[in-house]
């Protein structure tokens, strides 16, 4: 493979400075003086002179008295970036990153009429493991993802799309009651996730919570399979373990959701 290590002429000390020092404000240390920002990049305080006054004139940082800070115009350098991944490239690493902490696999899911479709999703490393990949379509009312999508809409749109659904049940735990189902959305909407077992599959169950755009609008779902067993995806679920489950897992589906939020909001 052909190196991409730059040739020492082709190498713009200048340009690597100036990055250094940007990466010397930290959420820790969000002001620094000359010094303090010298110390931090292993440069003169000559240079980090240099280097700060220009992203002052630059609009990247401004100057109080002795200190300096970055202004929000340093977002626009990862711009390019994060503008132009999709939005399953931006879900995928915290879908990742929930899925190592779960041991379970996770995935993200939009509403397509009255269908959940997958956007993306991680596996975990399973002997046994679901069938679902991006783009596969399943309905919204018996899933979790669904759910919390439905849940998302003024109730007149959840009733017209169950209206409009066939409802037809997968197993004899299947919820398919018009008014039954309706309560089910309103109470997810109450308690902020939704928790579905043995409704698509009589030995899965899941749970997923809602990942909102930056008009309060829930635009994407995230969820996660439950096992009472560890390891085993067919386990006969108990009310004390699918409690537990979900005791688990929503706090970091939560933490998921809302690092999401964060990583959608910077690509657009």
């Amino acid at each position: 493979m052909e190196s991409t290590a730059p040739h020492r002429n082709e190498f713009v000390q200048a340009l690597a400075t100036g990055l250094g020092v940007l990466r010397a404000f930290t959420p820790e240390r969000p002001a620094l003086t000359l010094t303090d920002a010298a110390e931090a990049a292993g440069i003169s305080r000559a240079s980090a002179r240099r280097m700060l006054l220009t992203l002052v004139h630059l609009g990247y940082a401004v100057q109080a008295g002795r200190t300096f800070e970055l202004t929000p115009k340093v977002l626009e350098l990862g711009h390019g970036y994060w503008t132009g991944r999709s939005r399953s490239e931006v879900l995928r690493p915290v879908l990742t990153r929930a899925s190592q902490r779960l041991g379970q696999s996770c995935s993200a899911g939009i509403l397509d009429g009255a269908h959940l479709m997958y956007i993306a999703r991680v596996h975990t490393e399973r002997i046994l493991r679901v069938n679902l990949d991006v783009g596969t379509r399943l309905p919204a009312f018996n899933t979790s993802m669904g759910r919390v999508l439905l849940a998302g809409l003024e109730d007149a749109a959840v009733r017209r799309v169950l209206e409009g659904s066939p409802r037809t049940p997968r197993t004899e735990l299947t919820r398919t009651g018009l008014d039954e189902l309706l309560g089910e959305v309103a109470r997810v909407r109450e308690q902020g996730y939704a928790v579905v077992a043995g409704e698509l599959d009589r030995n899965l169950a899941s749970v997923a919570v809602p990942v909102r755009d930056q008009d309060g609008r829930v635009a994407v779902a995230l969820n996660t399979a439950l096992s009472t067993a560890p390891g085993q995806l067919g386990a006969e679920f108990s009310a004390e373990a699918l409690e537990a489950a979900v005791a688990e897992a929503v706090p970091v589906l939560q933490e998921a959701a809302q690092d999401a939020e964060a990583a959608l909001a910077l690509a657009h």
